[in-house]
């Protein structure tokens, strides 16, 4: 799979950004808001600092009885989280979210957010590869390519 991470993963996407002094309850809602699972947690310079993700609101907040609307990300937030470059490759960022058990990785170019990729979207892109590559071995095994010699009767 040689798909990059920018263009073939992601594209035009709204990064859903926010200082570490942000409640989690506002960060859940800016997440319900752009319809996503992760946020990047930015510093007074716009600088990436971390990350929270639905999963650390469960984890990090519900499950230790925390109050979201007093609760700041910077407290249950991942710090300095690994990243991708746009040129990256999806397996490269498939390894390490297999690897590191992660599940969202900001994209970064010249030390800005330029993106965030999930492994929902990186199924779907294994997903379509897969599917090609069967259409194109059925099109070879069953002739419809190939020099496949035509099926129309001799006159």
């Amino acid at each position: 799979m040689k798909s990059r991470i920018i263009p073939d993963i992601v594209q035009d996407q709204t990064i859903c950004a926010l200082p570490e002094t942000s409640t989690v309850d506002e960060a859940a809602r800016q997440m319900a808001d752009c319809n996503v699972a992760a946020v990047v947690v930015i510093d007074d310079h716009d600088s990436l600092v971390g990350i929270v993700t639905e999963r650390d609101i469960t984890r990090r907040l519900v499950g230790q009885g925390r109050n979201p609307k007093t609760t700041r990300l910077g407290e249950i937030m991942t710090h300095d989280p690994d990243t991708l470059a746009p040129n990256d490759t999806a397996k490269d960022a498939l390894e390490r979210m297999c690897t590191r058990g992660f599940r969202h990785l900001p994209v970064m170019e010249d030390g800005e957010v330029v993106g965030m990729v999930s492994i929902r979207d990186l199924y779907a892109k294994v997903l379509k590869a897969i599917e090609d590559d069967l259409h194109e071995t059925e099109a070879y095994v069953f002739g419809d390519r190939y020099g496949m010699e035509s099926k129309t009767p001799a006159p």
